[in-house]
């Protein structure tokens, strides 16, 4: 056997298997009863309620398949379902016994039931042949015997043929010898010489009569031709003669040749050859050569309905007498007929979750016998199913664990039943399992996490993205149902800033997001099945903000609050790209956008500043000259990189002084309209300017001698700075409040 499969080994043999109910029901019934006569009551005699047989799914499974009788499940009784020809069923077997098998369902039981077919005399003895020929030969002695043809009656026991008598004569007689068979055969007994002379022919009415109440009759002419004397008979050399003939042996085959002799001579020497007491399947199967002898094959031969022939052969010389033997064909079995599967039920859709349910009940049965029958029963190797013996010849086919629907939704299940002949014949039978789906699997996400990009400034309901989850089961339970789950963060509003559609994941932004207030928030969704219990699983979204250009630079310095300018403080003497101040500014918005530039917009004398474009530095382009005027007015214009890009503007007021000693005077104008006001304001100056003059000349001498002593002791090159602190209109606009040191040196030089 293949080790690569499951095979159940089947002999038709057996009796019966553990799961079977040993007892059995007989009952019996007449032949051609009416259709839904009643039989018994299957549910009383099984101690069974009706509720039982119907909740269990009782049913009448006949051995060859087919519906003679009907289980009325609401009250429990047998019916017959067709009428029942006794004859036809069983021939000339006695008793006519019907086997039958109930079958009960959770649990699985089975009950044997016999029901025994009575004979009724519904048939008349009938003669093949209408009319029997007879040749005696006047010198035959009295009391000598004639085989005759026999009646056929298909009724059994005391309705079949009982007795046979001829018409009133003075010649003859029937004699019924006792045959070993027990059937009953006419014999023509001569009980007075035949003149050939006086009657060379008699004709005669033989009647066959059966046991029935009434009894019926069948008759046939019995012509009897007296001949010439004939001493001797012909002899076979054995009474009995066996052949083996293999049931596929081609019609019109010869089969054997049986001959006989006679020791006459002439036409009392010649023979011919009939088969007498030949049933009509002998006549249908088989034909002799009257000549010569020879028996063939006439009609195809079955094992499976005929095993064996018992042919009466008789040799008839020309004077009439005859001798006899026996032919007994035996039919050889070929393995020409192929296993039968027969469903009994079947379930083609079973849960996935469910482990070891019934599939499918079935019987199997091979017409064939010996090896030729025994069969071997098997499915695939790779399928969580298993082939179970029950009774006899049936079996359940059984799921062998819990299914996984989402791993496989559907079985191709082939039941493969070989019987053992050679060569071997097989039969398949196909069923399709469904596995039904139960709420297994939670929905997953495409991703754990999602990280979706929002431009500031959007429009409220804006589709910002969506979430995806799948089911890997079906129906209801793949429906999936999203949802926002609550926020981690208290301060976080979420239901205030995204939505999500429950049937297909979309998230939609509420309202305006402005990035220079929120640049990202995160949250959780959960998706939901609709199965019972519901599964739900939930991911990760990160929503970050995007930045637009919605913020102009601001300038911090210098203010530009519309209080008096900032006046900017430029010696003569400083040189080309001294850092007269730097314009700083700052943009609410991030990256590219941020990213600021300076130019000069305008300028009173164009060509004696510059602006660096990337910090805002404004510096000196070239020496200063006496006749550069002493105020100026510049327009520096500040730019990010946005797209569009935005702008914003400073104006600076710079002032040319020879040195720094020299104080902050207000315009020429304005000192004179004051000094006419008010004349003692000069003198006061022209007092407070010699005091000073004195002072500095002091502070001069002061410093030059200490710069002397300095240069002795330190490089060439290095330069003081004075000490003491700077004017305070002097103001670094960097963020730190103080003047960086490479501009207080400049200013120093």
């Amino acid at each position: 056997l293949d080790l690569r499969k499951r095979q159940v080994l089947i002999f038709l043999v057996l009796l019966g298997l553990s799961r079977a109910d040993t007892e059995s029901a007989h009952y019996s019934v007449a032949e051609e009863t009416e259709i839904g006569s009643f039989v018994a009551n299957l549910a009383r005699d099984l101690g069974l309620g009706v509720e039982e047989l119907s909740s269990r799914e009782a049913r009448v499974v006949s051995d060859d398949n087919k519906k003679y009788l009907h289980l009325d499940l609401l009250t429990g009784d047998l019916l017959l379902n067709e009428k029942l020809d006794r004859d036809e069923l069983c021939g000339s077997t006695e008793p006519c016994v019907l086997h039958f098998q109930v079958v009960l369902e959770n649990p699985l039981q089975f009950f044997r039931v016999e029901l025994h077919v009575k004979d009724i005399n519904d048939h008349s003895p009938t003669f093949l042949d209408k009319e029997i020929l007879i040749k005696i030969s006047e010198g035959t002695t009295i009391g000598t015997t004639f085989l005759m043809e026999s009646a056929q009656d298909l009724d059994v026991g005391s309705n079949s043929l009982q007795n046979y008598t001829i018409s009133p004569n003075s010649h003859f007689h029937i004699k019924i010898p006792d045959s070993s068979d027990r059937k009953i055969y006419p014999e023509l007994v001569l009980d007075r010489a035949l003149d050939y002379e006086q009657e060379a022919e008699l004709r005669l009415t033989l009647t066959a009569l059966d046991g029935g109440s009434p009894p019926k009759s069948g008759t046939t002419l019995v012509l009897i031709k007296v001949l010439d004397i004939n001493d001797n008979a012909p002899e076979f050399p054995q009474s009995l003669y066996e052949v083996q003939v293999p049931e596929d042996r081609p019609i019109g085959s010869w089969i054997v040749t049986i001959s006989a002799k006679d020791l006459d001579a002439g036409n009392y020497g010649k023979i011919s050859y009939t088969f007498f007491h030949a049933s009509e399947d002998i006549r249908k199967t088989f034909e002799i050569n009257p000549i010569s002898g020879e028996v063939n094959l006439r009609s195809p031969l079955d094992f499976e309905v005929i095993q064996s022939y018992t042919i009466n052969i008789q040799a008839t010389d020309g004077g009439g007498l005859s001798g006899k033997c026996t032919l007994l064909v035996k039919v050889m079995d070929i393995n020409d007929n192929p296993p039968e599967v027969t469903i009994s039920s079947i379930t083609k859709r079973i849960p996935e979750n469910a482990s070891e349910t019934l599939v499918a009940l079935f019987s199997v049965v091979d017409q064939d016998s010996g090896d030729n029958g025994r069969m071997i029963c098997s499915i695939q190797d790779n399928l969580p199913f298993f082939l179970k013996p029950t009774f006899k010849n049936f079996f359940t086919l059984v799921s062998e664990k819990a299914l996984d629907r989402e791993s496989q939704a559907e079985y191709n299940i082939t039941i493969t039943v070989t019987d053992l002949g050679t060569p071997r014949l097989k039969t398949e039978y196909n069923i399709t399992v469904l596995v039904s789906d139960v709420n297994d699997n939670a929905p997953a996400f495409t991703r754990t996490s999602y990280t979706l990009f929002v431009r500031e400034n959007n429009s409220p309901a804006l589709h910002i993205g969506s979430v995806s989850a799948t089911d890997r089961d079906s129906g209801t339970n793949a429906q999936v149902t999203y949802s926002l789950l609550p926020s981690q963060d208290p301060h976080l509003p979420l239901a205030s800033l995204v939505s999500i559609n429950a049937d297909n994941g979309h998230l939609f932004a509420l309202r305006s997001l402005d990035y220079e207030a929120l640049q990202g928030f995160e949250f959780r969704v959960g998706a939901a099945d609709r199965g019972s219990p519901a599964l739900s699983s939930e991911a990760l979204v990160r929503v970050l903000v995007l930045d637009a250009n919605d913020n102009s630079p601001f300038v911090l310095y210098p203010l530009q609050n519309g209080s008096a300018p900032c006046t900017e403080l430029v010696p003569r003497a400083a040189e080309p790209g001294y850092l007269v101040t730097k314009v700083v500014a700052v943009d609410g918005d991030s990256g590219q956008n941020a990213w600021l530039s300076y130019q000069l917009l305008k300028a009173t004398e164009p060509g004696l500043f510059g602006v660096w474009a990337h910090n805002g530095e404004v510096r000196t382009a070239r020496l200063l000259s006496e006749r550069d005027a002493a105020k100026h007015r510049l327009v520096v214009l500040v730019k990010d990189n946005g797209e569009p890009p935005r702008s914003a503007t400073a104006t600076l007021h710079v002032l040319l002084v020879d040195g720094f000693s020299q104080p902050y005077l207000p315009l020429p104008e304005a000192a004179l309209a004051q000094a006419q006001n008010d004349s003692l304001t000069i003198y006061l100056v022209v007092a407070l300017a010699s005091v000073s003059s004195l002072f500095l000349l002091s502070v001069l001498l002061f410093v030059a001698v200490r710069l002397c002593r300095r240069s002795r002791a330190a490089s060439v090159g290095r330069c003081s700075v004075p000490e003491g602190p700077f004017p305070g209109h002097l103001v670094d606009v960097s963020g730190t409040r103080t003047l960086s040191q490479s501009y207080q040196y400049e200013v120093c030089l």
